[in-house]
């Protein structure tokens, strides 16, 4: 695979983004994976009301877009009122079909990266608490379990109960 690209999403992405979301989607559903994500939960709409308060990024090679994710600077729903020192992650996302292992550890590597490049100490994401590969997966990234989100809402209309994950950008906490 050709050397990955990152760079910010714009109008034009808008339909590959929501594309490769529903792929995650239906993957996850194939292989028995929680029901985190659903085909058609999340359009236009959504994506472009997300470029608009916060940012997100696409992982491109030959041309092609392989990767996203969100990166919010506030996430009320799941950690209430905060002061501004952590970036929130959501919706990290490849494409099975087309990366090697490890494309979504160098992805969440860069969103950390841009968290820390607009002065925030904290990477913050939540992830569906009953889904122990992904509890698993953040916790061998680095992320440390700091809360759980009970009845947080979804998409679907269901809330949900979620595992809050953070890590530490610069050491200790000051």
């Amino acid at each position: 695979m050709n050397a990955l690209r990152f760079r910010l999403a714009d109008d034009a992405d808008l339909a590959s983004v929501v594309r490769l979301r529903d792929d995650a989607a239906r993957w996850m559903l194939t292989r028995g994976v929680i029901g985190q994500w659903r085909p058609g939960e999340l359009g236009v709409d959504h994506f472009r009301r997300i470029m608009e308060n916060g940012e997100v990024w696409l992982a491109e090679a030959a041309d092609r877009v392989i990767g996203a994710w969100e990166l919010w600077w506030e996430d009320e729903d799941a950690w209430g009122p905060q002061p501004s020192t952590a970036g929130y992650v959501h919706r990290l996302m490849v494409d099975h079909s087309n990366v090697p292992p490890g494309t979504g550890r160098q992805l969440l590597r860069v969103a950390e990266r841009r968290v820390a490049e607009a002065g925030r100490s904290l990477v913050r994401l939540d992830c569906l608490a009953d889904n122990a590969p992904l509890n698993a997966y953040y916790l061998s990234a680095g992320y440390q379990v700091v809360g759980r989100k009970e009845g947080k809402p979804q998409p679907s209309g269901t809330p949900k109960s979620f595992t809050l994950f953070e890590k530490s950008l610069w050491g200790e906490e000051e």
